[in-house]
């Protein structure tokens, strides 16, 4: 079996055990309010994938193909995207989409059909591996997935004289290990993985580290962690002083013997995708690593939880726009990409999703129009949280199918 369909066979079982980040916004959607009009990681799940040959130099991406393009002639755009994760209207609809449309009279054919980046992968990759279209124009792929799929020669480069707006990039995101200079992708939103807690359950006790949540007998049988590999595993290796873009094998088997040890112990409850929310918001569940657009939303309905980005460091990904080979309107999303990157269209949307958006000047405009939104630092970090943040570095495919078979052990062991 090669290293990518063992990778993808090895996360199959946690795929579809887990709900992403995403797929229960729609029942968390009634609490309502200007700054929870709706739906990060993430984490989601989250960061760098890798474009790296065994030794971890980075090597070429295979050659994508393309299509011929019919947009000039054919006004539509096939666009997947990750449940809840745009912005709704009043009638279900998607104000931004519809303005699209309105603009450059371009259809948008949009799916919600993006529920995990295993599982869509799965579903794509017979297609792609055999140069076939797949239905699709644009995606929204988590940073490692996109890393998996430039190895591959699964992406086409953008064609940024269509994508003028992409000037508006968050200047730190503009150069990432796993796509230098954004030759593939343009983020969609970012997302931080930290630790909630609910102070009802705790006993009024402030959870800011890994190693409360991991040994505190306070907490014991009362704490989640995530499915995401790199999130709980990146966070433990923070604390443990290891840096997330250089850590080692050693490293990673480390963090994953103290997670061992917690699970033995009785400490941790489970692994979950984002469903914690619930537990969470009863005190059912004390504390646990958990998204901030979740926790964002949580806190309209219960302003009292708590949430920590440990200052040994967080994880921090993104989910992005790429194009996949044999795409048959590359055009049509480079254009609808463009139109997103416009930063009123971008705000309309973190006002919605309550995620970090990744243009430059759209605090300025939330501002003004829902200042709640921009005043929350869970959506607008400070530089010095910012500071903080880390990316999990791109991983070969031999230490991607190792490091997930340690995990998948740990987890469901």
């Amino acid at each position: 079996m090669s290293d990518e369909r063992e990778i993808s066979a090895l996360t199959a079982s946690l795929a579809r055990s887990a709900l992403t980040r995403r797929s229960v916004l729609g029942g968390l959607a009634g609490l309502g309010a200007a700054g929870l009009l709706a739906a990060c990681g993430t984490p989601g799940r989250k960061p760098s994938g890798g474009a790296s040959s065994a030794d971890g130099t980075p090597s070429p991406a295979k050659t994508p193909l393309a299509a011929t393009d019919l947009s000039d002639t054919d006004k539509i755009v096939n666009w997947s995207n990750w449940p809840q994760y745009i912005d709704v209207g009043e009638n279900d609809d998607h104000p931004t989409i519809a303005a699209f449309t309105k603009k450059t009279g371009i259809k948008v054919n949009y799916n919600e059909d993006y529920n995990d980046n295993d599982e869509f992968f799965a579903k794509v990759r017979p297609l792609l591996e055999a140069g076939k279209d797949t239905g699709r124009d644009v995606w929204v792929s988590t940073d490692w997935m996109v890393a998996r799929m430039i190895r591959l020669g699964y992406l086409q480069p953008l064609d940024k004289a269509n994508i003028p707006n992409a000037a508006n990039l968050e200047p730190t995101l503009a150069n990432v290990e796993f796509d230098p200079g954004r030759v593939y992708s343009l983020p969609w939103q970012s997302i931080f993985a930290g630790i909630a807690y609910n102070p009802k359950a705790t006993g009024g006790k402030k959870i800011t580290t890994m190693d409360q949540l991991l040994h505190d007998p306070a907490l014991k049988g009362k704490v989640t962690l995530l499915t995401e590999m790199r999130d709980t595993v990146g966070l433990v290796m923070m604390e443990q002083g290891k840096k997330l873009a250089s850590f080692t094998a050693a490293d990673f088997a480390d963090a994953i013997a103290v997670l061992q040890a917690a699970k033995d112990a009785g400490q941790i409850k489970g692994f979950t995708g984002n469903e914690y929310t619930k537990p969470l918001a009863s005190g059912d569940t004390a504390a646990c690593v958990a998204w901030t657009g979740d926790v964002v939303q949580l806190r309209a309905d219960n302003p009292a939880l708590g949430y920590a980005l440990p200052t040994t460091g967080f994880t921090m990904s993104s989910d992005n726009f790429v194009i996949p080979a044999m795409a048959q309107h590359k055009k049509n999303a480079e254009k609808l990409i463009n139109y997103y990157y416009d930063p009123e269209v971008m705000a309309a949307v973190v006002e919605y999703v309550n995620y970090v958006g990744p243009v430059v000047g759209i605090k300025d405009i939330l501002t003004k129009s829902d200042p709640s939104v921009a005043k929350n630092e869970l959506i607008f970090p400070t530089a010095e949280t910012l500071a903080n943040g880390q990316v999990f570095r791109s991983l070969t495919a031999e230490e991607e199918t190792t490091f997930t078979r340690q995990f998948q052990s740990l987890v469901t062991g």
